[in-house]
């Protein structure tokens, strides 16, 4: 369905930003009125990484007059391959500096405000209150349920895009005329079911397959033309290089947009979505060691078997020495539980803790009450034990 306008259109364009823009100036359906409406638009971007680069470089190409940008990371050599927006020179610098850089050189007339800083249920209102459209390129469920939830209670529309390996999702979120992310999912996956783009990977340029949609509906909401994806979620398969579309209808009984909210406020996302199962915080509480106590045991010469629960691609990159490759899902089916000593410690790692404290969890509810794993995984043993190994 088509939609009035966002915005109201900025006074007037300079010569320079006319000259600037005259390949959308003449399309007839963005016209002098459209590119004021972006002139004078605040959008913010939720996010500097794989979605956000390629979000942020075109809409700051279109003309948005206000650019924010909230991002508290800082460049690592791994989101290269992806986040388009930060270069070499970048690596060890912040994310929303070095885009505001990548922006102010693509187009000089773009006011960029930066918020170099986690997005948090204490300044989540405060800085969306300052914009009149919100992108979401956010990775991870807590952050995404945030974003919505504070979307609706101030009457705000968002752009939503996921991606992982070869598949991305797009979206437009406006309670006001359709439906919004909890009427789409209104329960986020159990803790561990879903891998994140760190365990799973993504295919870099799907980034910009999905970046770019994202700010083609941006465009649509503010300018009002054509039919923004408002009610639709559109599904990209990049291996099929196929397109479908699902019509996601608003739910009356949703707690937050719904006929009686019960969702009135913001709340504790971390605790909403988990991080990990209370069976795996349970496990962990007692029966976690370092990756120096790891190379102690080691060097002591002690008797265990050190389990890599990741998967086999993830183990060619890096593996810590004598470690046995045991896939997590081979531990969830019940078929690694065979594989284990019955005479020795069992020792479980994994990337960064998450996986193996899943994995843990199953492993002492099997009976292997002196199982342990490694916090911090194989990316703190490569930190704190063996830096010249590679990292992921």
């Amino acid at each position: 369905m088509s939609l009035p306008p966002l915005v109201e259109p900025a006074p007037e364009l300079t010569v320079d930003e006319v000259r600037r823009y005259s390949r959308h100036l003449i399309i007839p359906d963005v016209g002098m009125d459209g590119q004021k409406r972006l002139k004078n638009a605040k959008v913010l971007c939720v996010g500097a990484g794989g979605l956000g680069s390629p979000a942020l470089m075109y809409l700051a190409a279109a003309g948005v007059g206000t650019l924010g940008i909230i991002d508290f990371d800082v460049v690592d050599e791994s989101n290269l391959q992806r986040q388009i927006i930060h270069g070499q020179s970048d690596i060890g610098r912040s994310k929303a500096e070095s885009a505001r850089s990548t922006v102010n050189e693509i187009n000089p007339y773009v006011d960029v405000v930066v918020h170099d800083e986690a997005l948090t249920t204490d300044n989540v209102m405060d800085i969306f209150a300052g914009y009149d459209l919100i992108v979401d390129g956010t990775d991870n469920f807590a952050t995404r349920y945030m974003v919505n939830d504070a979307a609706v209670l101030l009457g705000k529309p968002y752009v939503w895009g996921s991606i992982y390996r070869f598949d991305g999702q797009a979206s437009v979120f406006w309670s006001e005329h359709g439906p919004c992310y909890r009427c789409l999912y209104p329960e986020p996956p159990p803790p561990g079911m879903v891998p994140s783009c760190a365990e799973g990977g993504v295919l870099g340029v799907l980034c910009a397959s999905i970046g770019s949609i994202q700010v083609n509906e941006a465009i649509k909401v503010i300018t009002g033309i054509g039919e923004p994806l408002v009610g639709r979620l559109m599904i990209y398969d990049a291996l099929e290089m196929t397109y479908r579309q699902v019509k996601v209808r608003k739910d009356p009984e949703c707690p937050l947009c719904g006929k009686n909210p019960t969702i009135t406020e913001l709340i504790d996302y971390e605790a909403f979505c988990g991080a990990v199962s209370e069976e795996a915080a349970d496990a962990v509480k007692d029966s976690t060691i370092s990756a120096t106590d790891l190379k102690a045991m080691m060097d002591r010469g002690e008797e265990f078997m050190l389990v890599d629960v990741r998967e086999p691609n993830e183990y060619e990159i890096v593996n810590i020495p004598g470690a046995v490759l045991i896939p997590k899902g081979e531990f969830l089916n019940g078929n690694a539980l065979s594989q284990l000593p019955q005479d020795k410690k069992v020792v479980i790692h994994c990337k960064s803790g998450g996986r193996s404290a899943e994995v843990l969890a199953v492993v002492k509810g099997a009976g292997f009450s002196d199982a342990v794993h490694v916090g911090g995984g194989v990316l703190a043993w490569a930190g704190q034990v063996d830096p010249s190994l590679p990292t992921y």
